[in-house]
């Protein structure tokens, strides 16, 4: 049964690893000619979301940070 499965995992890595057939160069230059464009979104987001997310975030801890001193009485109005 492991003969088997060794001989079948053998023969599959042995086609894998033969050299390919070349292409012809009109498709090679047609991959060249159409560059990927390069995504700049982090998280699904453009730089102005990821901007006000960060600001919204920055002062939410501001706030909270705030009334946190307030309630423990470390700086009084």
């Amino acid at each position: 049964m492991f003969d088997d499965l060794r001989q079948e995992a053998n023969s599959v890595y042995e086609e894998s690893a033969a050299p390919k057939a070349e292409t012809p160069a009109s498709a090679t230059n047609a991959k060249r000619a159409a560059p990927k464009k390069r995504s700049k979104l982090i998280l699904g987001m453009t730089a102005p979301q990821r901007f006000v997310l960060a600001f919204m975030l920055t002062l939410m801890v501001c706030v909270i940070g705030f009334m946190f001193l307030l309630v423990m009485g470390k700086m009084g109005l």
